[in-house]
């Protein structure tokens, strides 16, 4: 091979091995998605609010979480299953949006919130109390809505709705 074709070779292999660590690097940052999404009432003094929440079940699913996301709108959120009732822990490592997170008992009663919690926080956020499952809205829906604890949650999750 010349050492003109040899050069333009060289650097074509060494922009092809960039592209492809970019490529690799945003693949693998690139938020997992709940595989399906399904409606969630949050009944309260101020009537029934309805939600629009993506089911995380697998542990990768739980495992990530809203990781990465850099928005979420309001009446949407993701559910986690950690079925048997369980203390449950949680935190806000690489999650860029402030959330609630509202701690659901087995029998669908809210046990806890914890509201606008910290973006990109290794604290720990406890249920305080077994929690079958977790809601995670956009910062500022409890209060916006009125959610308590003791308000119930309508899902098949909890044998409702």
């Amino acid at each position: 091979m010349n050492p003109d074709r040899k050069a333009v070779w060289s650097a074509l292999r060494g922009w092809l091995a960039a592209i492809l660590v970019v490529a690799g690097c945003a693949a693998a940052s690139a938020p997992a998605r709940a595989a399906s999404f399904q409606p969630l009432e949050i009944v309260t003094k101020n009537g029934v609010q309805v939600f629009s929440v993506e089911m995380a079940t697998t542990e990768e699913e739980k495992q990530t979480g809203l990781m990465y996301r850099k928005e979420l709108a309001d009446g949407k959120g993701m559910l986690f299953d950690f079925s048997p009732e369980q203390e449950v822990s949680m935190w806000m490592k690489n999650t860029y949006v402030s959330l609630d997170m509202i701690f659901i008992g087995a029998n669908g009663r809210i046990l806890r919130i914890a509201e606008n919690t910290e973006p990109m926080s290794t604290k720990i956020i406890s249920s305080r109390g077994p929690a079958r499952a977790v809601l995670e809205v956009v910062a500022g829906t409890a209060q916006k809505y009125g959610i308590r604890p003791g308000d119930r949650v309508g899902h098949p999750l909890f044998g409702s709705k």
